[in-house]
């Protein structure tokens, strides 16, 4: 029988310093996620599900990718690369550029200050398209265990 240690965590936080990047993860949702995203959040609007209204009265185009699922991906962004090493304790993010359904998209981040007394530490968080450009800018607080 072979035992494991369960890992001492508790000094990450001192490994950490400004200008530490985040993991970058790619999402290529598609319109059956999109559709099922919008559906749990009772979002009707049809430029997330209606391709010809959305092109055609809309002039966007493809099908808009939610605003939300772009601060979930954010979410996820901080909380895996935190791991189960803390909490997160606040995230703020503006959607300011729309994405649409073909686009595979980016989220990464950066840190940008540390206290260690505390334990906590302020990110940069971001989602971009394919062109680079940031269409999701943010922040985050994560506070060590």
């Amino acid at each position: 029988m072979v035992i494991k240690k369960k890992q001492d965590r508790s000094s990450r936080i001192h490994g950490i310093t400004p200008g530490d990047l985040l993991p970058e993860r790619q999402y290529q949702p598609d319109n059956v996620q999109l559709f099922l995203y919008n559906s749990a959040l009772w979002n009707a609007h049809r430029i997330h599900f209606d391709y010809p209204y959305t092109t055609e009265v809309e002039g966007y185009p493809g099908l808009v990718i939610a605003g939300p699922l772009l601060g979930d991906w954010l979410n996820q962004c901080v909380t895996e690369w935190l791991e189960e090493d803390g909490d997160l304790m606040t995230i703020e993010y503006s959607n300011r550029k729309a994405a649409f359904i073909g686009e595979t998209l980016r989220s990464g981040g950066k840190v940008l200050s540390c206290d260690y007394a505390k334990r906590e530490v302020e990110i940069e968080i971001y989602i971009k398209n394919e062109a680079d450009e940031i269409i999701a800018p943010g922040t985050a607080v994560v506070r060590f265990s």
